[in-house]
């Protein structure tokens, strides 16, 4: 999954493909890297971020992912919680729902109960204005499962088909450093629900409290995330840098199958 942020303030990538030309540049750029499914935001999540009104998000977002679907059949992902931009961007070509907030927006639900696509429920403990405030679990893992299963329950009391959820438990939402890398250990744990599970752990700040390197300087350390996210179960991965991880990907995989 290729990251295409259409906002002025991404934590990496800011501002790049905030122009609709721009935009469709950078995705043709990420698919021709060999990118799965573009992953289209309007909003930044990165910490202390202000949330974005839905009119703005959606002014920012749904002339992108229709200007997309006419000139690409690589699946697109709206990157949103809010269920105005949700039904728009599905209208638009979306068929994949990546939600920080896991449905849990008023109304969500509903939403996405009427709409045929893929729905990623991704854990964050808090909102990002505040998630990196002293982030506390009894078992990061097992409180992240008591969430995924709470979620699971509630999309299926709405009449959402299980086979449509994909599951990331957040890296860097409202966790430290020890919280994040417990997660990549145990990273498979999560397999027990059954369901596709993503892992977006690019540029993080947890790459670079490890390497202590600035963001200009992760890219080895994100691929090398990535791949260890994927030999511990991740059937997704959400990435900045496409053709590394392709690259790394492609060598895991001729090895291990």
């Amino acid at each position: 999954m290729g990251v295409l942020n259409v906002t002025p303030d991404s934590f990496f990538d800011g501002g790049q493909s905030f122009a609709i030309a721009d935009a469709l540049q950078n995705a043709q750029h990420i698919i021709n890297q060999g990118a799965d499914i573009i992953d289209v935001g309007g909003e930044s999540t990165r910490p202390n971020a202000m949330s974005v009104a839905s009119e703005e998000e959606l002014k920012r977002v749904i002339p992108v992912v229709k200007a997309l679907a006419q000139a690409t059949n690589t699946p697109i992902s709206i990157d949103t919680s809010k269920p105005k931009v949700m039904i728009q961007a599905v209208k638009a070509g979306a068929s994949i729902i990546n939600d920080v907030y896991a449905l849990r927006a008023d109304g969500a639900l509903e939403v996405v109960s009427d709409l045929e696509v893929d729905i990623c429920l991704m854990h964050m403990q808090g909102v990002p204005k505040n998630m990196q405030v002293n982030p506390v679990y009894d078992d990061v893992i097992e409180d992240i499962k008591r969430f995924f299963a709470n979620r699971i329950e509630s999309c299926i009391t709405q009449g959402i088909n299980e086979n449509r959820l994909i599951l990331d438990p957040g890296f860097g939402f409202g966790k430290t450093l020890t919280h994040n890398i417990e997660i990549l250990q145990r990273f498979n744990e999560f397999k027990s629900f059954g369901l596709r599970l993503l892992a977006g752990l690019s540029r993080k700040s947890m790459i670079g409290e490890i390497l202590n390197k600035t963001l200009d300087k992760r890219l080895i350390g994100s691929v090398i995330g990535a791949i260890i996210a994927i030999n511990h179960g991740a059937d997704i991965v959400r990435v900045h840098d496409v053709a590394q991880t392709r690259d790394a990907i492609t060598m895991w995989s001729r090895i291990y199958g």
